[in-house]
């Protein structure tokens, strides 16, 4: 059985992320040189902050230039853990029983807490990076001379714009669905439950005519975006009790998360059933019977991709 995750982050009744411990990176002239096959990402299907750094790197077609091992989606009391070979949760590299085993690798002394994704460096085993919106920027930009993909996610001329919007994004929407499942009281509930919606309403608004969120790009304000879009119907709609309205029910978000989910890169990164074990058994303060809806029926609710048009920027 598992122990409520985020013990130290809940203070007086308001949910509180803690910020990653890792944060150093790969690039050209440190000890972190970009190189084929020297990173390995340990990942969660489940998660979403680890499901950015999926897509991002198969997006940019880093399958076979970085390396990547799964936790078992259901989390015990001694954190994520994986399998034992020939399982798909075998830690192929180190052979790792716990993810906390690579945090103390890196630091001994390490008592904070175990979280994906994390970035690790195979040549001097350790740790580099455990913070998502960071791995997803190097992903997008060290590895270009190791793939055939010219796809650019964080373009120069649209960081400024793409920060800001990610700023907003995670304040209210990526985060905010966390701030609604758990805090402990009613009233921060009801004021995190309409920043959230509020913040929903103004990127329906943002997307009107338009395929992705900055200009005609798709970009990694979209990659932010879309982990929390395809968990909120299955999973934070009844779990979290972000349940004012679904996302199938605004006019804009739902073609844009349909068509990310019907990209072919983007698709198989999704694992609902991985998704909902994840959180109905782990969150037992939550859902102490740990049983697991048998619905939504999302794939029905995703339909066909239908190609919407971008018309420029708002």
């Amino acid at each position: 059985m598992s122990k409520a995750q985020f013990p130290r982050e809940t203070v007086t009744g308001t949910f509180n992320r803690r910020e990653s411990s890792f944060r150093k990176w790969i690039e050209h002239g440190t000890e972190f040189e970009p190189a084929p096959n020297r990173y390995h990402l340990y990942l969660s299907y489940a998660c979403p902050w680890a499901h950015r750094t999926l897509i991002t790197r198969a997006l940019k077609n880093l399958e076979d230039v970085i390396s990547a091992s799964f936790v078992d989606p259901v989390r015990d009391d001694k954190g994520w853990r994986f399998s034992t070979e020939g399982s798909p949760y075998f830690d192929c590299v180190n052979g790792f029983n716990y993810l906390s085993e690579a945090y103390k690798r890196t630091n001994s002394n390490y008592d904070k807490r175990v979280s994906v994704p994390v970035l690790w460096d195979k040549e001097t085993g350790q740790i580099v990076n455990n913070e998502s919106s960071d791995i997803i920027i190097m992903l997008n930009d060290a590895f270009n001379s190791y793939t055939n993909s010219d796809l650019d996610l964080y373009p120069e001329e649209l960081k400024h714009e793409i920060d800001e919007l990610n700023d907003f994004i995670y304040t209210h929407i990526n985060n905010g669905v966390y701030k609604c499942g758990f805090t402990t009281d009613q009233n921060i509930y009801e004021s995190e439950c309409n920043k959230l919606f509020n913040a929903l309403d103004r990127i329906d608004e943002r997307l009107s005519g338009k395929t992705y969120l900055v200009q005609d790009k798709l970009t990694l304000a979209d990659i932010r975006l879309f982990p929390t879009l395809i968990r909120f119907d299955v999973v934070y709609y009844n779990h979290f009790k972000t349940n004012k309205k679904h996302i199938y029910e605004y006019e804009n978000l739902r073609p844009f998360l349909k068509n990310l989910y019907h990209r072919e890169k983007i698709k198989p990164t999704v694992k609902f059933d991985e998704i909902k074990d994840h959180y109905f058994k782990t969150h037992q303060y939550i859902n102490p019977t740990r049983i697991v809806p048998s619905g939504p029926d999302i794939i029905s609710r995703l339909g066909c991709r239908k190609q919407v048009e971008a018309v420029g920027t708002i």
